[in-house]
């Protein structure tokens, strides 16, 4: 199985994150998470690790805001001009972190860098340093070069995304996430016949249901925890099926917290019957780990061996199937739970 990876992923290395309250803690969100998964696949006999090509931005632009990329793109070099420095020495303008969001009822495009950071973010979860942009185009590449690979010919691709993808939106970065890899590649591969997006991640696909929500190009599948308590928190409940073009192509499956293994297989079959109906030519995984039972930002009672299974059901489908990493912080499992998903697909 080809593992696309790139190592510019550590650029983006940001000193911290902030949690509720302000607290500044270390990001969990880590190069550290990129060496646990590369470790476990030195170990197996299936994985081939080869770097992605560039594919450059028009794919990119196919999903994403213009003006969004532009801010991305220069967001730490305006930084340092107009935002961080004006904070005095005291601050540290090592890290973009915005500071207003707008309020649903007023929206309008600040032109002062400070306001666009909180424009275009939804959350404290993704800061930006120097190397945060050059690390996310290679993801994104990463996750084309899987695209392109099993658009190829190839069963099975994995692509070793960092930073991850699927909670930035059309516009909008937020939850570790700047560029989405899987939405990005899925759209590519949609040129070349139907697609269907499955989210694994713990958290809800917000960003993905955000880029697809009104369109019968693909469908688009979440299953996540429960955001009437979980993050979003705004987004991802069981009644949001898509809008306009886009009704019945989107479904979320909030589950509550503890679920375990057998809870999360029967909602998985749910979402593998809905899959077959859709009779995709390609099934795009966002691969989030943070489902495991002892993920810190998680608490589903999922485990490694319920992890397989879970990979087990997504191979029986029998499609060429790329599969894109996103979240999952329990650094000592991780790689572990990534080979015990891919294993199925590798035989």
């Amino acid at each position: 199985m080809k593992v696309f990876f790139s190592d510019a992923h550590r650029d983006h290395n940001p000193p911290f994150e902030v949690f509720e309250g302000g607290v500044k803690v270390p990001m969990f969100e880590c190069p550290e998470r990129m060496d646990r998964v590369l470790s476990a696949f030195y170990k197996t006999d299936w994985a081939e690790i080869v770097p992605p090509k560039d594919f450059g931005l028009d794919p990119i632009r196919a999903v994403h805001d213009r003006d969004y990329l532009h801010y991305l793109e220069h967001a730490f070099e305006d930084w340092k001009k107009e935002g961080g420095q004006a904070h005095g020495p005291e601050f540290d303008s090592s890290v973009v972190i915005p500071a207003t969001f707008p309020l649903r009822r007023w929206q309008r495009k600040p032109k002062s860098f400070v306001g666009r950071a909180g424009y275009y973010s939804f959350d404290l979860n993704a800061p930006i340093v120097a190397g945060t942009f050059p690390a996310a185009l290679m993801a994104a590449n990463c996750a084309l070069s899987g695209a392109q690979a099993i658009a190829n010919g190839e069963r099975t691709a994995f692509a070793l995304c960092r930073p991850p993808g699927h909670h930035a939106g059309r516009d909008h970065c937020g939850g570790y996430c700047y560029l989405n890899n899987a939405a990005i590649a899925a759209k590519g591969l949609s040129a070349k016949g139907r697609v269907a997006i499955l989210d694994i991640d713990y958290h809800g696909g917000n960003g993905t249901q955000d880029i697809f929500y009104d369109s019968a190009e693909l469908l688009t599948l979440s299953i996540h925890a429960d955001p009437s308590y979980q993050y979003p928190l705004f987004v991802g409940y069981a009644d949001e099926t898509g809008e306009g073009a886009g009704v019945g192509y989107h479904r979320n499956f909030p589950l509550p917290p503890h679920t375990n293994d057998a809870d999360y297989l029967r909602t998985l079959d749910e979402a593998l019957v809905l899959i077959q109906q859709f009779a995709p030519n390609y099934l795009v995984v966002s691969a989030g780990m943070d489902i495991y039972i002892d993920d810190p930002l998680g608490d589903f009672d999922v485990t490694t061996d319920g992890i397989r299974q879970i990979g087990e059901g997504m191979a029986a489908m029998k499609l060429p199937t790329l599969v894109v990493m996103e979240g999952g912080y329990n650094n000592d499992a991780l790689g572990e739970n990534i080979v015990a998903l891919l294993s199925a697909f590798a035989k």
